[in-house]
């Protein structure tokens, strides 16, 4: 069955970032469709993030909250933050696959690959 997953790094920290706040949305021809929202949990994880009838082949974005997440924190961050929310867009092409999104992210910088 396939499954999308997310693992998110507070590289300020250098720690998991727990309590991170993601919601994702499917793109479609009329705009973004909300498919869920989670917060991470304590290992910076969300598994799974959505599966089975809900996970369709097409282009997905997810928004993952770090500007929220660094005030909360208390890491200094300008007002408006650089990074508040980061989106990541994707598109799925066979459903039956794992796909893990993870986010390295600092108040100023973040990356991202197809992960396993």
């Amino acid at each position: 069955m396939g499954r999308l997953t997310t693992h998110v790094l507070d590289a300020v920290a250098g720690t998991p970032a727990a309590g991170l706040s993601v919601a994702l949305y499917r793109i479609e021809e009329g705009g973004a469709v909300l498919v869920t929202r989670a917060v991470t949990n304590e290992d910076g994880r969300i598994v799974p993030l959505v599966f089975g009838d809900d996970f369709v082949v097409g282009v997905y974005e997810l928004h993952f909250l770090c500007g929220p997440y660094f005030h909360q924190k208390g890491v200094p961050v300008t007002d408006p933050p650089f990074l508040d929310t980061v989106p990541i867009r994707f598109g799925i092409a066979d459903a039956t696959q794992h796909f893990h999104v993870p986010l390295l992210m600092s108040p100023y910088s973040y990356s991202t690959y197809r992960g396993s």
